[in-house]
């Protein structure tokens, strides 16, 4: 699943060639995404203008000069600038025209994602229960230390809340926790304030590192451009289990937590 600097990689690549255009309508070839897409999406946003293209967690949103799109890429989507008129692809669900012979093209194969229409995102029922971004200045060892007193969660569940923290996955959670020197075990409210001052810095650290590689490839997501993300060949942890540990030498240890994959050194990371 396209996690935070995934569609963070989206956001950037495709703001600078949106924004100031003016859509023409919309094609839709397959409405049933995790929700139904808009029926009247075409009268919606043709004549409008993009004025601003935002993450928030997991979802863009794309500000129009009246009204609002959210976006969400599901488990395998994409979206990409393409020329209009071109054979859509199996997958191409949604085509948003654009006045220059271009169209923001939305392609999921499994349809877990969403193309929802609102007018007030912070509101919105996806977005409005949606916790701290690790990126924002205020994400930082002392909120980090006051947020997680009281709970007994692993600190890897406690991250990968989205009520809590958003856009930390199960990739950059496993990351961010190795390069913490923290096993994943660990209850929350048992970390000190310096764990959680590292904690926090490495969760930023991992999360813009990946954003400068353009993300992980994991299956099928692809950038804006329709490049892959190169984050995954410089993993410590995630994914490398029975592989000796970059830093020690041990084994990279495997274990399941919610039924997610949970990947450690044992020498590095302590309770």
């Amino acid at each position: 699943m396209p996690e935070l600097p995934e569609v963070e990689t989206v956001c950037r690549g495709l703001a600078p060639l949106l924004l100031g255009r003016r859509f023409t309508g919309a094609i839709i070839r397959n409405p049933s995404l995790r929700w139904p897409v808009p029926a009247n999406l075409d009268s919606l946003i043709a004549g409008r203008r993009a004025e601003q293209l935002s993450r928030r967690g997991k979802y863009l949103i794309l500000k129009l000069d009246e009204g609002n799109l959210i976006i969400h890429l599901g488990m395998s989507g994409s979206l990409r600038l393409v020329r209009s008129g071109g054979t859509p692809a199996r997958h191409d669900h949604i085509d948003l025209l654009l006045n220059n012979g271009m169209c923001l093209r939305y392609r999921d194969p499994r349809r877990f994602g969403a193309v929802l229409w609102c007018d007030l995102p912070a509101s919105h029922p996806l977005l409005s229960q949606l916790g701290i971004e690790p990126l924002d200045t205020d994400f930082n060892g002392s909120w980090l230390y006051a947020a997680s007193r009281g709970h007994r969660t692993p600190i890897k569940s406690w991250l990968m809340d989205s009520h809590r923290v958003v856009g930390v996955g199960n990739i950059y959670a496993n990351e961010a926790l190795f390069h913490a020197g923290i096993h994943p075990l660990t209850q929350a409210a048992k970390l000190t304030r310096p764990r959680c001052e590292r904690l926090a810095g490495a969760i930023r650290d991992t999360l813009n590192r990946a954003i400068e590689a353009g993300g992980s490839t994991l299956r099928d997501f692809v950038d804006s451009q329709g490049e892959p993300g190169y984050f995954q060949q410089t993993y410590y942890v995630y994914g490398r289990a029975g592989e000796p540990c970059r830093a020690c030498g041990d084994t990279i240890r495997l274990s399941r937590l919610n039924n997610r994959a949970t990947y450690f050194c044992r020498n590095c990371q302590k309770k």
